[in-house]
This record gives C-alpha cells, structure tokens and sequence, in this order.
C-alpha cells in the first residue's frame, strides 16, 4: 500500500479522505489544511490523523493529494515533487501554465508522477462509449449548474467548463487550430456564462456552453462522428448510440431505413452499452496508484491537465479581447 497524505480539507478534501481511508491501495497517514480550527474540527469528527507542519505530511508519506484552493497547488506541488512525492493534484492544474510547464519539468527531474483530478474521464457513462467516440467531427456540450457561491472566486471555464474541455481533448486526435469565446458576468465579478467555440486542424468544430447561473444542473455531451451519434449524459450517468449502416436490400418490417437525396439507404440502429456502476474519485485516485506501481503513464497526466488548462486560458483571453 501507497501512503498518502491530502493536503485540503474543505468540501472535496473530506471526501478524498474518507475515500483513501476506505481504499486498499493507499494507507491514509493523515491530512494538512492551513485553516486549523476547520482541521482539528475535522480530525475529532473523522479521526483522521492532523499534521500542523505541510513539510511534516509530505516526509510521512509516498504521495500527495493535493486538494487545496487552485492559487496554492503550484507550490503544494512543487514542495512535494522536490522531496521526490507522486503528486495527485485536483483541477486546474495550477493557475498559469507557466506553473503547469515548471511541475512538468520538475516530475521529469525527481521521477516521480502526477496525475490531475479530471474526474469526468472516470464517469461510468463516458467510459462505456469511450471506445466508440472515434474521430467526432462536431461536438456539443452542455454544463449547467445552479449557483453556489464555493467556486465563483474564477471564471466559470476554470469551474465548470474545464470538464468538457479535457474530455474533448482526450477524444479529438488533433491539435487546436482556432477558438472564439463569449462571456458575459452574471452576479460574479468574472464570467458566469461562458459559450466558446473550438476548431481543431482535422476540421472537427467543438461547441461548450457552461453556466453558473441555471435554474437547474446538467452536463449533456453529444458526439457526432461518420455513422453514429452519441449522447452521454454524465449527470445522469446514461448514454445513447446510434448508429447507422448500409441498409439491406430487404429491410425487416421494422428496420428504420434513411434515403438520402441521393438514393443512398441507411439503416439506423441503436446500441446499448453497458455502464457499470463506479465512484469516480475512487477510480480514478486508485488508477493512479496503479500507475505508480506498475510504472505506466496516468490516465489524466500531467501534459493532458497543462493542455487543458492553455485551451481554458485562451477561451478567457478571447473572450476578454
């Protein structure tokens, strides 16, 4: 077992920790938070062990978890790479992708490994058509959520938006050639609805739309690609695919068959695919324990959370020009 120390203990910090208590591949050495009257009430309520000294924590144990407010996880981070610790870091990966470009250099130096808490990529529902997104040529995306004042300290793409952008990334295999974005400030001092529009050099055209503000929460994703369509609810947790072939030359009663202006036949079907039940943050906080165990590249590495982070910064920049 992998020790492991989180650093944060606020709403997503607790949950870390109650997950690394219940895992069998980590051993949970303790906790640090720069509020001390939040950490010791949280060490009496849960019994977790509380370390006073950040420097303390990070001797005790083989990796970080670092939970923290995004303007601290650069020198979290950092402390923790240069005493040679695996770093879990939740998203963003840190404020500015200059700090992302120094903790990549940093882990290449100590050799140690990083992953970043994109927590979407381990949804039950993502991972059951993962393997059937191949080559999407036009993408929609829709994140909604009701407002909560925890997280307006930044812009709603750092928030909410920065989800959809690393899933995009993970599923279009080509480089960004172009974005434009619109934002506009609600009852926040920085955007709380944001509409960007991403065109990558393969021609695949992306289309994010993230709200603070709604008067209800959903995270809706549609992929369309030669043949299929496929919607995953990530909300929900549910998924649909259909699909379409070469119709047969004697349809069933029942077959849904499309005639082009072309006199081309399509038959539409639907799929099916199983979504297995999961805790994400689970996952994907045991994945990376295997990562470093087996010495293989994380599922969300560090490059894929600086990627992510450039891609969220321009779509602020464009819409701030």
């Amino acid at each position: 077992m992998l020790k492991v120390g989180v650093l944060g203990a606020g709403h997503l910090g607790k949950i870390h920790l109650r997950l690394l208590n219940q895992s069998e591949k980590y051993e949970l050495v303790g906790f640090h938070d720069p509020d001390e009257i939040n950490a010791k009430k949280v060490a009496a309520e849960f019994g977790y062990t509380y370390f006073e000294n950040i420097n303390s924590l990070i001797d005790a144990v083989d990796v970080v978890d670092i939970v923290t407010p995004t303007l601290s996880h650069f020198d979290c981070a950092k402390k923790a790479i240069e005493k040679s610790r695996h770093i879990f870091i939740e998203k963003p990966i840190t404020n500015t992708v200059d700090e992302a470009q120094e903790l990549l250099e940093l882990t290449k130096k100590y050799r140690v490994k990083g992953q970043v808490g994109h927590v979407e990529r381990f949804n039950p529902a993502f991972l059951a058509v993962r393997d059937k997104i191949v080559n999407p040529m036009f993408i929609e995306t829709h994140r909604l959520a009701e407002f909560n004042p925890r997280g307006t300290d930044v812009p709603v793409v750092l928030d909410l938006m920065i989800h959809d952008i690393d899933v995009i990334l993970s599923v279009v295999p080509s480089k960004v050639k172009q974005i434009n974005a619109s934002g506009v400030s609600v009852i926040s001092n920085s955007p709380d609805i944001t509409n960007a529009r991403i065109e990558f050099e393969n021609g695949c055209v992306a289309n994010l739309t993230s709200s603070r503000i709604s008067l209800k929460n959903m995270r809706k994703s549609r992929f369309f690609q030669k043949d299929a369509y496929i919607s995953v609810d990530f909300l929900e947790k549910k998924v649909e695919v259909v699909k379409m072939k070469d119709a047969p030359e004697k349809p069933g009663d029942f077959d849904m068959i499309l005639q082009n202006a072309e006199g081309i036949k399509k038959q539409i079907y639907f799929e099916n695919p199983e979504i297995e039940v999961n805790n994400a943050i689970l996952d994907e906080l045991e994945t990376f324990a295997d990562a470093i165990q087996n010495d293989t590249t994380p599922v969300v590495s560090l490059e894929q959370g600086t990627q992510a982070l450039r891609v969220a910064l321009q779509i602020i920049e464009s819409f701030e020009n």
